[in-house]
């Protein structure tokens, strides 16, 4: 999870936070006021899939490996710009060559060279999933996966603290009436917002089509993304009339 910590001071201005592991009660109590801590979450639609996938190539001589690889990439270049994209919008995390050795040979022989990329692009058009997957699945490519993510990620975590700032005021306000006070204007509060962890892949390999036959829908068919919660932490002190 990734942490992101703000205070609201007074009239809401932001400083420093303390940690959201901090206890929910003032070290030292002021009379007449009141301090509440609350949690409030907020579900949304994803907006980016994440397409990741390898491309690996073994030959027995480098060059040779090399170039079965280039040939490999020009596919998915043409796969890219046959779908829209731009094939410069794909980024390559891992690029590796290094020698293949037979470990059941006691002198460890050589038996080749191969040539490793892992490559991963991000979409905002989910309608463009299928498509590219299903390209992807007839391509000298392994480990295909598709994950969901959050990009515009400042919404969420503001109505999450929204929702976390309204309980806090609902809880301040019972006990207020509940001991025969008024609630008084908010005169601190520290918020601390959490994002779930990144959203496992949702498919592994899309099916292919049969020769001559209509292809069969893909095992994610019908189905919605899952949504991405975002939550916050709200310690708020009222004062009481």
């Amino acid at each position: 999870m990734q942490k992101h910590t703000a205070f609201i001071v007074a009239a809401l201005l932001l400083a420093v936070a303390m940690p959201m592991v901090a206890q929910d009660r003032t070290p030292n109590p002021l009379p007449n006021t009141l301090w509440v801590g609350a949690d409030g979450k907020f579900d949304s639609d994803p907006d980016t899939a994440l397409v990741q996938f390898n491309v690996s190539a073994q030959e027995d001589k480098l060059p040779d490996a090399t170039q079965k690889a280039t040939q490999a990439a020009e596919q998915i270049r043409q796969l890219l710009r046959s779908n829209g994209l731009d094939p410069k919008d794909a980024q390559i995390s891992r690029f590796a060559t290094q020698p293949v050795y037979d470990y059941k040979n006691p002198k460890r022989k050589l038996v080749g060279y191969r040539v490793d990329a892992n490559i991963s692009i991000k979409l905002k058009d989910f309608s463009k999933i299928g498509p590219i997957a299903e390209g992807l699945s007839n391509m000298e490519v392994t480990d295909t996966s598709i994950s969901h993510q959050l990009d515009d990620i400042d919404s969420a975590k503001i109505k999450a603290v929204e929702d976390a700032l309204r309980r806090t005021h609902d809880e301040a306000n019972a006990v207020a009436r509940s001991s025969g006070r008024t609630l008084g204007e908010l005169s601190y509060a520290s918020v601390d917002t959490y994002e779930q962890s990144p959203v496992r892949p949702m498919m592994a390999k899309a099916m292919s089509a049969q020769l001559g036959a209509a292809a069969p829908a893909p095992p994610t068919a019908e189905f919605g993304a899952e949504k991405i919660t975002v939550t916050a932490h709200v310690n708020a002190l009222y004062n009481l009339k």
